[in-house]
C-alpha cells in the first residue's frame, strides 16, 4: 500500500481498517476523526488519524454508537462501561443459547444412534431447537393487525421500552402482554381522568402505598421532577402490589425534568429486582437510546405490521432506525399532541 507523505488517501485508510469509505465520513461528521487536507483538498489520514480511527471500528465492533463513542473520547468512563454491559449480557445470551442447542443436538446424536430416536422424527426436532418451550416467559398469538403470527418474549428484562409509529399496534401489543404475563397489569391513560381521583381514592384507603408512594415523590422532587396529578397516578400504579406492569405512554403530562427523574428512579429499581415493568413511550428523555443498560429491552413494532420484535440498542442493528425515527424530545411531543388534540 502506498502513503503519501502527508498520510494514506481515503480509499487507502478505509482499506486498512476494514471499513467503508462511507464509514470515515460518517466518523468525521460525527466530530470523531479530523484528517488534514493536501494542497489539493484531499483527505490525507495521519498516524494519530489511523489510531483513533482504529479504536473507533474496536469500539463499533463492541456494539457502541457514534455518540456513545464521542462521550468515550471526553473521557467518560461510565458510558463505555454501561455499553459494554449491555454487550456482555446480549454475547452472554446467544452463548447460552447456543450451549442449549449444542446440548440438545448431543442428545439427539445418541438418542439416533441408540434407536431411541426415529428418524422420521426429524423435522419435530429441529421445531423444538429453533422454537424451545423452555425459556420463554410469555407466548401468544398476535391480535389484528397483525396476521396471527406467535409472538414470543424469553428472558424478558425488569425494564422494557415498547415503541412504534402511530397506527403501529403498540397498544395492542401491550394490553396482549399485560393479559399474557402472571398477574400482568395494564395502566391505561384513563389514570389521568377526573384528576387522577382513581388514584386518590387507592391513597386514601391504603396508608402503606401512601407512605411507599411519599417516599417515591420526594426522591422525584430531589431530583427535578415536578408535582402533577398525572405523576401521583403512575406513582401509585408503580408503588402497588403485583405482576408485571405495562405502562400506557408513560410520559403522558409529565415535563421534561420529570421524566428523567422518572427514568433515572425506575432504572435504580430495576437494579433491585422489582416488578417487571413495560413502558410504551416516543419520548427520547423515557428512550434514551445513549443510555439503555443490561436490565433493560426495547421492543419494536413495525409500521409495516411485521411482528414486534426486540432491538438492539446500538447504530447498526436491525430495527435501531426505526426506534430512533419514533423518538422525540418531550417539547415536540407536546407540541404533537397539541396539533392533534387541535386537528
Amino acid at each position: 500500500m502506498h502513503a503519501s507523505p502527508q498520510g494514506l488517501n481515503a480509499s487507502e485508510a478505509a482499506a486498512s481498517l476494514g471499513v467503508s469509505i462511507k464509514a470515515l465520513r460518517l466518523y468525521e461528521q460525527h466530530g470523531l476523526l479530523t484528517p488534514a487536507r493536501t494542497t489539493a483538498g484531499y483527505r490525507a489520514y495521519g498516524p494519530e488519524d489511523m489510531t483513533r480511527a482504529a479504536a473507533i471500528v474496536a469500539l463499533r465492533a463492541l456494539g457502541l454508537g457514534l455518540a456513545q463513542i464521542a462521550q468515550v473520547f471526553k473521557g467518560d468512563p461510565h458510558t463505555l462501561s454501561l455499553a459494554l454491559a449491555t454487550q456482555e449480557s446480549a454475547l452472554k445470551d446467544q452463548m447460552h443459547d447456543l450451549v442449549r442447542k449444542l446440548d440438545k443436538l448431543g442428545e439427539w446424536r445418541s438418542g439416533l444412534a441408540q434407536g431411541r430416536l426415529p428418524a422420521d422424527a426429524l423435522p419435530q426436532l429441529l421445531h423444538q431447537l429453533v422454537h424451545p418451550a423452555a425459556g420463554i416467559d410469555v407466548a401468544f398469538e398476535l391480535p389484528w393487525p397483525w396476521g396471527g403470527e406467535r409472538f414470543e418474549l424469553r428472558s424478558i428484562r425488569p425494564l422494557n421500552y415498547i415503541i412504534g409509529s402511530l397506527g403501529s399496534g403498540k397498544t395492542r401489543l401491550a394490553q396482549c402482554l399485560a393479559a399474557a404475563l402472571p398477574d400482568g397489569v395494564f395502566l391505561g391513560l384513563d389514570r389521568l381522568g377526573k384528576g387522577g381521583a382513581a388514584a386518590t381514592e387507592l391513597l386514601s384507603a391504603d396508608p402503606a402505598l401512601a407512605l411507599r408512594v411519599d417516599r417515591a415523590a420526594a426522591w422525584l422532587r430531589d431530583e427535578g421532577a415536578s408535582e402533577s396529578d398525572a405523576l401521583t397516578s403512575l406513582l401509585v400504579a408503580l408503588e402497588a402490589e403485583g405482576g408485571a406492569l405495562v405502562v400506557d405512554m408513560v410520559e403522558q403530562h409529565l415535563d421534561q425534568a420529570t421524566q428523567e427523574a422518572l427514568i433515572t428512579w425506575l432504572r435504580l429499581r430495576a437494579k433491585d429486582g422489582g416488578r417487571r415493568l413495560f413502558l410504551m413511550t416516543r419520548s427520547s428523555s423515557i428512550l434514551n437510546l445513549n443510555a439503555v443498560g443490561p436490565d433493560e429491552a426495547i421492543i419494536l413494532c413495525p409500521a409495516n405490521h411485521s411482528p414486534p420484535s426486540r432491538v438492539s440498542p446500538y447504530m447498526g442493528a436491525p430495527g435501531f432506525e426505526a426506534v430512533a425515527t419514533c423518538l422525540a424530545s418531550p417539547a415536540v411531543r407536546e407540541r404533537l399532541a397539541q396539533g392533534l388534540a387541535v386537528g
